[in-house]
């Protein structure tokens, strides 16, 4: 049973990831991904979720058949999506309306052409005709208990080009009975200062409740949604991260986010506000895309500060380079070190990270310059939070965080005349006084270095068993001797319970891989609270 008692229906969130988000290139939603994608946005608060067309394939169909059996929504009205009658028939006996009403949606949102092109080029019929293919399919659907909502297909084209025509849709399906109509920007080519002027006219000329669908083709979605609002709309269409064809919908959280936070306006349930960026995350999961890391709002550097300029203001005040407090939308700020790091940013970090600087500013400058030398060199510390850390530490305690020392290592690669590879690594080290030779081959060198540090620290601890390198990255530097180049390796590694990333820089990339994982391992020591070696 839905309950939607927390909120009146005098404005909707609408989301449509599930048909429009869909039509992403690389995305390709299974029917239990469209399930759990809609119990994320239930669980977000969203009013009504458009969940596909049933009838039009039968993945839409089945998934419309599970959500009524496996979803109890709590919040959100599942919603059916189809186009109106065909031409010359009538709605009562066309198929395609008919596999709408058997979806079992209490709402159902039709397309509609308002383009006056469109309507005898695509749909081949007059344009009184597809007036009435609006009226009789609304009026059919609300005949058989059915709220209504219809898109107003190339709406801004349309009344570009015939406004009086794209006006008579707009009419018809409101006299018709349809509950919202909602203007469409279908090919994205809208802007803000447009969108409000046009939705402005249209709502005074018809007075119909109106709402709005916008692409992002000229990367205004959001800018244009936020317009109509500002013209009277109250109604927005809008997808999860932004995901749509070509180059995406508006994005239903920094519309929601501006809503909310900048209009005033209660959308979501209370409180929910503060989930937005752990649904933004699961849903990127389960389509099986990278969550953007400098998404408004919700993007992990969305309030990650770098300059030292910026850190010594949000020393004193947060709020002087912040439009908003992060945990508002379930985000947090973020202290980036690198070579633009001042003292602040540094003793910011360093309250992040739980090491306590004590006011010492001798301290904090000697960080300061070596983060400066190091990244020189072709370190980078705002994406290797444990290797800053480690060097962090090592500056308060005034000598290197060790569980072990290195006596030597080594990777062979051998080319045999079969053109197959055999890679093999050699660690020797010292750890709690005892000397240690590991051997281990891997699929390549740096796999058999990682497998043979781990066969050697392994017996001295036991913690260690459960690291898992989880990413590696490798970049070629910039030459700073002639032809020479420098080697930049990234490495992420998980204990099962969180995940740290740690760097390495050398003149090869095995060289650089090495110092990565020291890091990595001395890291997850450091966090299963073992104490370092005297």
């Amino acid at each position: 049973m839905t309950d939607t008692s927390e909120l009146d229906d005098s404005f909707h969130v609408f989301d449509t990831t599930l048909r429009d988000g869909a039509q992403r290139e690389g995305i390709n939603l299974t029917v239990a991904d469209k399930l759990a994608i809609a119990r994320h946005l239930d669980d977000f608060g969203v009013g009504f979720i458009e969940g596909g067309w049933p009838g039009a394939n039968p993945r839409d169909t089945e998934f419309f058949a599970r959500a009524q059996q496996e979803i109890d929504f709590k919040h959100a009205q599942l919603v059916a999506f189809g186009a109106t009658r065909r031409a010359g028939g009538k709605a009562s006996e066309d198929p395609q309306v008919k596999a709408l009403l058997d979806s079992g949606a209490e709402v159902i949102t039709l397309v509609a052409k308002s383009h006056d092109r469109h309507v005898e080029l695509a749909l081949r019929t007059t344009l009184d005709e597809n007036l009435e293919m609006v009226r009789d399919t609304v009026s059919h659907l609300r005949s058989q208990g059915r709220r209504v909502f219809v898109d107003c297909e190339h709406f801004f084209d349309g009344y570009r080009a015939n406004p009086e025509y794209a006006k008579a849709v707009v009419r018809a399906a409101a006299e018709a009975g349809a509950s919202v109509v909602i203007l469409c920007d279908t090919n994205g080519g809208m802007l803000p200062a447009q969108v409000q002027a046009v939705v402005a006219t249209v709502l005074a000329d018809t007075g119909a409740r109106l709402g709005i669908h916008a692409q992002d083709d000229t990367g205004c979605a959001v800018a244009n949604t936020l317009a109509a609002v500002d013209a009277g709309a109250t109604h927005v269409q809008c997808t999860a991260n932004g995901y749509g064809e070509r180059v995406g919908n508006a994005n239903l959280f920094p519309v929601v986010a501006a809503l909310e936070l900048k209009y005033g306006k209660q959308v979501l349930p209370e409180g929910a506000l503060r989930e937005m960026t752990r649904i933004s995350h699961a849903i990127a999961e389960v389509v099986n895309l990278t969550p953007s890391t400098h998404q408004p709002y919700v993007g992990v550097s969305a309030f990650a500060h770098k300059a030292g300029l910026h850190a010594s203001a949000i020393k004193v005040d947060p709020d002087l380079y912040q439009h908003i407090d992060p945990e508002l939308v379930g985000n947090t700020m973020r202290m980036l070190v690198s070579d633009m790091a001042g003292r602040a940013s540094i003793e910011l970090k360093g309250k992040e990270l739980g090491v306590d600087l004590g006011g010492d500013r001798e301290l904090v400058g000697r960080v300061v310059e070596r983060v400066k030398e190091r990244e020189l060199k072709g370190y980078t510390y705002e994406a290797a939070d444990a290797s800053f850390e480690l060097l962090l530490r090592s500056e308060v305690e005034g000598r290197p965080l060790k569980y072990f020392e290195v006596e030597s290592w080594r990777a062979i690669v051998e080319d045999r005349p079969d053109g197959t590879h055999a890679n093999e690594a050699t660690v020797k080290l010292y750890a709690k006084g005892e000397r240690i030779v590991a051997t281990a081959e891997g699929n390549g060198p740096v796999n058999a270095l990682d497998r043979a540090l781990r066969v050697a620290l392994e017996k001295i601890y036991p913690q260690l068993a459960k690291l898992e390198l989880v990413d590696y990255k490798v970049r070629i530097l910039e030459g700073v001797h002639g032809t020479q180049s420098t080697t930049r390796v990234l490495i992420s590694t998980s204990d099962g319970a969180g995940e740290w990333s740690t760097v390495g820089v050398a003149e090869n990339v095995i060289a650089a891989s090495w110092q990565a994982l020291e890091d990595a391992y001395t890291y997850g020591l450091l966090r299963a609270g073992v104490e370092p070696a005297e």
